[in-house]
């Protein structure tokens, strides 16, 4: 039985399950590795990462590196006497960090690899209409999500599911495959299965071109990218008032498709009394959620309340 020594990297709320499942289960955290600090808000107040807040409470020991090459960040980590590192949600290591301790480092990635290597897997499968989605642990080598893999959990995709809602199983789900890959690392019994060099399906970094609604796409698509970028950072588009001449940049956080047969130009806005449609490909875009520029989300009929449209509306 190995006596193992844990250094623990990771940032957002994600990493925080995972960490809380390895502190739960009494192995030795010697430290955590976080983001710095950084200015979020109004008041630009400096803003802890989630890691961080959770570190403080149990009183870990918390390095924050701007630069992870540091000859003294190095030796502060090497100070630590780490023989293993847990990745979570973390940006890449170069490999005199990966390669220091003793057992090696191991990520937890949020998709069944090979496939969805990348920045936004929970986003992209749920995007692309995937059924199935997992984890992954493997041991980190000098490329993206590319290393031995040591153990996969899988679980479906429900047929309505947020990437939010996704993300909150897949957390619960992988603090459990960590705690499993730490037992086989601690009982020695790992056995590694190696990638396929190529890439399959990529999950790429999310930017506002590719979080930009298409209403010339099926609209069963649209209704999944919907999904994908829920509640963050949310599918938008530009909303058109012709007649008004107003224009305004929206975020839609829930719709559903339903097939009709139509006669309207794809983008026709029609708004009822408590009800918005899009005009798509064989049938309507039901709006349920949306925000407006500087407005908080609300339910369409809060937003009807509110915000007048003409006949003449259009999204592009």
């Amino acid at each position: 039985m190995k006596d193992l020594r844990i250094l623990f990297m990771g940032t957002p709320d994600f990493a925080v399950g995972i960490l809380d499942a390895i502190y739960q289960h009494n192995f030795t955290i010697v430290a955590v590795i976080t983001a710095p600090d950084r200015p979020a808000g109004r008041g630009q107040k400096l803003k802890f990462s989630a890691v961080k807040e959770y570190a403080l409470e149990k009183n870990l020991p918390i390095l924050q590196p701007t630069n992870l090459k540091d000859e003294d960040f190095l030796r502060e980590l090497a100070s630590y006497q780490a023989n293993l590192q847990v990745v979570v949600a973390f940006r890449m290591l170069p490999a005199v960090v990966w390669q220091m301790p003793e057992y090696g480092t191991f990520n937890l990635h949020a998709s069944l690899l090979p496939d969805y290597r990348g920045a936004a897997p929970i986003n992209w499968a749920i995007i692309n209409g995937e059924k199935k989605t997992g984890v992954t642990t493997f041991f980190i080598d000098e490329k993206i999500d590319t290393g031995a893999i040591i153990l996969k959990k899988e679980t479906t995709i429900g047929e309505k599911e947020t990437a939010g809602e996704l993300h909150d199983r897949l957390m619960v789900l992988g603090a459990e495959t960590v705690v499993e890959t730490l037992e086989l690392i601690q009982q020695g019994e790992v056995k590694v299965v190696h990638q396929p060099a190529e890439d399959t399906k990529t999950a790429y970094k999310l930017n506002r071109d590719n979080c930009k609604i298409d209403f010339s796409k099926p609209g069963p698509e649209i209704e999944q990218l919907i999904r994908g970028l829920s509640p963050y950072p949310a599918a938008w588009c530009m909303l058109e008032d012709r007649d008004t001449q107003q224009e305004w940049s929206i975020k839609i956080h829930e719709a559903y498709f339903e097939e009709e047969q139509h006669q309207l130009p794809i983008g026709q806005v029609i708004t009822a009394k408590k009800t918005i449609q899009i005009a798509v490909q064989k049938g309507f875009l039901q709006v349920i959620k949306l925000q407006l520029p500087g407005k908080k989300m609300m339910l369409v009929n809060e937003v009807l309340n509110g915000q007048k449209f003409s006949e003449n509306t259009i999204v592009l």
